[in-house]
């Protein structure tokens, strides 16, 4: 495979707990799962969450004798820009996509991943705490002042790649959303379509905050390993449904049949 044709997402979020590396190692379980060659890069090699992630899975695959769909994975461990390129453009000669995972932090090997993305994904959580990293609202009217440095940043980019003929498709993922309509909810929902037409980006609905994504974690688990899960209640089979609706909005290549899953109503938790 040429790494020309390797599709490249990029998770990114200068503020932590968001749910970055959650959403990531799902989504690259996913599309495994769907018979892609997958690879992800973790920029992170202090935290490392996704690197331990799937080490987990692959102790828990070890321990339990099973097989479970699972994306080849490294830690970027260089120290400048042309370490990052050559290790990321390895990754894509032999892989359809590679999913970079970024620190939850001002990191400039983020910014550098985030202007090579075909897909650039930025998780936040619903409130002008998480809104400021794209956008500036006015104190009284909550409408947008100005654009974030990072949005200038992601702006100036897509136009760069644009003369090259490529896309940058930049989705902003909703994580955490209440279940009830609040009036912060509306306010934040208000400026982000506002600042999306402004700036050229998607937004989608993500997961909820739910307990099991925490308790997935030392098992190296996602939900979409339903027959290895246990017992699954209604809140697990309504997180699963939030992820692969989570997957489908994002519109990756070559993924109609996660899309027709999405659709798809699971009539019960057995």
């Amino acid at each position: 495979m040429s790494g020309d044709q390797c599709h490249i997402i990029v998770f990114a979020n200068e503020k932590g707990g968001t749910g970055k590396s959650t959403t990531a190692v799902h989504t690259g379980v996913a599309l495994a799962a769907q018979g892609h060659k997958v690879a992800m890069l973790d920029l992170d090699p202090r935290q490392r969450t996704v690197t331990r992630y799937l080490e987990n899975r692959t102790e828990t695959m070890r321990r339990r004798k099973i097989d479970l769909p699972i994306p080849e994975f490294e830690v970027f461990t260089g120290s400048d820009d042309a370490a990052l390129e050559k290790q990321y453009r390895t990754l894509a000669e032999r892989n359809q996509f590679v999913i970079i995972d970024t620190p939850g932090r001002d990191d400039a090997f983020a910014k550098y991943m985030a202007t090579r993305a075909h897909t650039l994904v930025t998780p936040m959580n619903d409130s002008f705490v998480d809104f400021d990293l794209i956008g500036q609202v006015d104190a009284d009217t909550y409408k947008v002042k100005r654009l974030s440095f990072y949005s200038e940043l992601i702006f100036d980019a897509r136009k760069v790649r644009a003369r090259d003929g490529v896309t940058i498709d930049w989705v902003v993922l909703r994580n955490r959303l209440q279940h009830l309509e609040a009036r912060n909810m509306r306010r934040v929902g208000e400026a982000l379509n506002e600042l999306s037409k402004r700036v050229g980006f998607r937004v989608i609905p993500g997961l909820s905050e739910r307990v099991i994504f925490r308790e997935l974690f030392p098992s190296g688990l996602t939900l979409l390993d339903k027959g290895h899960l246990g017992g699954m209640g209604f809140a697990h089979v309504t997180a699963r449904q939030e992820l692969r609706e989570m997957v489908a909005g994002l519109a990756l290549p070559d993924m109609p049949q996660l899309a027709a899953k999405a659709k798809e109503e699971e009539p019960s938790a057995a």
